[in-house]
């Protein structure tokens, strides 16, 4: 149970980097577009929430398969907001 709960301080902190990284560049860059940076933000909740639901339901049975997947696509979602991110400005 100890890895679940360091995956999960691990998802809450990458949010919580993303998510501060988008109201820096909301707050504090002239020519960020607010709306699109209010949308990441957004995102970035509901991609802390997703993963953190599909950690705590393990499906039993194939565990290395599933936690590949949900590596996987954590990494393609963090990619996706830090793109985001760079095209604010």
């Amino acid at each position: 149970m100890a890895s679940r709960r360091n995956l999960k301080k691990h998802v809450n902190y990458i949010a919580g980097e993303l998510f501060s990284e988008c109201m820096i560049n909301s707050l504090y860059v002239p020519g960020t577009n607010k709306e699109k940076a209010d949308e990441l933000m957004s995102k970035v909740l509901e991609m802390q929430q997703e993963f953190i639901s599909r950690i705590s339901h393990t499906q039993p049975g194939q565990v290395k398969q599933y936690y590949k997947k949900l590596h996987e696509d954590l990494c393609a979602s963090i990619k996706a907001i830090a793109d985001g991110i760079a095209a604010l400005n």
